[in-house]
């Protein structure tokens, strides 16, 4: 089968005026701040003017763990969106906003895909309406603040070896990732060394995803530490008088954006926090604007159950008091080929030709994984919904073996062709998360606030990785002292590991067992409200490849743009 480029199909797709849009959702006029013809901004207001409406059944899509291909999150998320309303049900869909470093990395773009799209995706995977720059703005203020503090005396005692806060940028450029900053003459500042994460990573982006409403962005922003003195006494932004002029750049950024899919249905784009090292979930206020306006909200949370789901329900929802109804959870028959061990997937190249032939027994060797999943998901008391993904070169047979694996469990199962067909492939889809939606509501959190950040880090290692238990080098476990003896052990933990694996390791593949969790290090975000526990090496400033997107991005003759994937 072939269908157009999803630029083509974004192109083609009849896009109906924002005010359309915003009706559809019961929001008038008056919310709306117009960006150009096709994207908007609503005001905060909305949350307080349709408190009194009916709440939505609240929904998330999540996955079993991905290839580094990724298995469809984001296309599976705006299809069933679709698809209820083909069922004739009313639908928003709620999705992060991409960064632009992978858009001219390797992914071209992360709109959806084929016919489940959010559109214009030009405007969707470049700037939008400039909240990733508002984001990189506040938080580099505050890295010239904590710079200048030092130059004109440091009042505060800021120990220069432990300054935690570093700067941002919206590209990936690994030639920044550690770095020494200040050369020059003395007027130039003192030299350090520091480095960029990538604008996503950026504790501010979290604290953006997770604010309930503009006071609150304000005390979060005024409560991220930026370092400590030599005793060990955390030093805040609130502290260094920054907090304020942060607000101030945010200010706008916290209303959520308001965009369609190429079937028009409404779709809320808000933040983009990183999926390792933050919490991978779209903004709180736009769930809380999105949950007072249709039938159903539909929210996607990053990478795999064990990553965004479990931060979704954990971290998300705690600080929200939304409850959900049922999640989503994404399969394909390549990711569940690749559990098998048999095959090796690698971003920017094809599939082995032998993953592509018919073999039902590799999906099922491979089914682990996915049986995992569902009980993660059933260990936050929701019901989950497996959408088999399916692609053009996926086998009947290979459908009917994930099915027969997921029946199984005792979960529901359905094959969706979104992509290529769009809300009306997703209908089969749409009627499971329905029923699911219909059985009783049993959510819990795994943990509560008042137990300490170990047995956090254990109940979630053990129980949602699988893992034996857990080890702390000695320098993790005198930082867990230390947040503990600040005040930060209240926190949720947002362990940052690789996506690859339900392990710290992305080797392991399928459900592993017989292994320990090892936490190297642990940082505390403590604006956002949590505490990462890092596994592994994990990159909070991506490089490019050898061929970047980049190099395929360009404007034609009429000055359209051309290369987005």
């Amino acid at each position: 089968m072939t269908i157009p480029s999803d630029l083509d199909i974004s192109r083609a797709t009849e896009l109906r005026p924002m005010d359309d849009i915003a009706a559809q959702l019961g929001i008038g006029e008056h919310l709306l701040e117009p960006y150009g013809r096709n994207v908007a901004k609503i005001s905060l207001d909305a949350i307080d003017e349709l408190s009194d409406r009916p709440r939505a059944r609240y929904v998330v899509v999540s996955a079993i763990t991905p290839t580094p291909l990724g298995e469809g999150k984001t296309t599976t998320t705006v299809g069933l969106g679709q698809a209820l309303n083909h069922i004739g049900k009313r639908s928003t869909v709620a999705v992060r906003q991409p960064s632009m470093g992978p858009t001219f990395g390797i992914k071209g773009g992360a709109a959806g895909g084929g016919y489940s799209q959010v559109v214009p995706m030009e405007a969707l995977n470049l700037h939008l309406t400039g909240d990733m720059h508002a984001v990189t703005a506040a938080h580099n203020l505050l890295s010239a603040m904590v710079d200048n503090h030092l130059h004109k005396g440091n009042a505060l005692g800021i120990d220069p070896h432990r300054i935690t806060w570093r700067r941002v940028l919206d590209v990936n450029d690994r030639d920044l990732r550690n770095i020494v900053s200040g050369l020059g003459g003395r007027q130039d500042g003192g030299p350090r060394q520091t480095g960029f994460d990538i604008t996503a990573a950026s504790e501010v982006m979290a604290v953006l995803a997770l604010s309930t409403s503009l006071a609150d962005l304000r005390q979060r922003l005024g409560r991220i530490v930026v370092g400590y003195t030599p005793d060990g006494q955390p030093i805040t932004a609130e502290q260094l008088k920054a907090a304020g002029a942060m607000a101030v750049i945010m200010r706008d950024a916290l209303k959520p954006n308001l965009m369609q899919t190429t079937e028009n249905t409404p779709v809320l784009v808000h933040a983009g926090p990183f999926g390792n090292i933050a919490h991978g979930n779209s903004s709180i206020v736009a769930d809380l604007v999105g949950s007072r306006c249709t039938d159903y909200l539909i929210t996607e949370a990053g990478f795999g159950a064990d990553m965004g789901a479990e931060r979704f329900f954990n971290i998300k929802c705690r600080t929200s008091g939304l409850r959900p109804d049922a999640a989503v959870l994404v399969a394909t028959v390549r990711a569940l080929k690749a559990h098998s061990g048999r095959y090796k997937v690698v971003a920017g190249k094809p599939l082995p030709p032998e993953m592509l032939e018919e073999n039902p027994d590799d999906v099922l060797a491979g089914a682990d994984n996915l049986r995992k999943q569902i009980d993660n998901i059933r260990l936050h008391g929701v019901s989950p919904v497996v959408a088999i993904n399916a692609f053009p070169s996926d086998f009947t047979s290979e459908h009917e073996a994930i099915r027969q694996v997921a029946e199984a469990e005792g979960a529901r199962v359905a094959v969706s062709n979104h992509f290529t067909e769009g809300g009306k492939g997703g209908a089969e889809l749409a009627e499971a998360v329905v029923a699911a939606c219909e059985e009783p509501a049993g959510f819990q959190v795994l943990y509560p606030d008042e137990a300490d950040l170990r047995t956090k880090i254990e109940t979630i290692a053990t129980k949602v990785y699988g893992a034996d238990g857990v080890s702390y080098a000695p320098a993790a476990a005198k930082s867990l002292d230390s947040y503990e003896a600040n005040g930060y052990g209240d926190l949720p933990v947002c362990i940052a590991k690789t996506h690859l694996s339900l392990s710290s390791d992305p080797t392991l593949l399928g459900a592993p067992t017989g292994w320990t969790l090892p936490v190297r290090e642990v940082r505390a975000s403590v604006g956002a409200g949590f505490v990462y526990p890092i596994c592994g090496d994990m990159r909070t400033m991506p490089g490019l490849g050898s061929h970047p997107q980049a190099e395929s991005i360009d404007l034609d003759t009429d000055g359209n743009i051309t290369g987005l994937m």
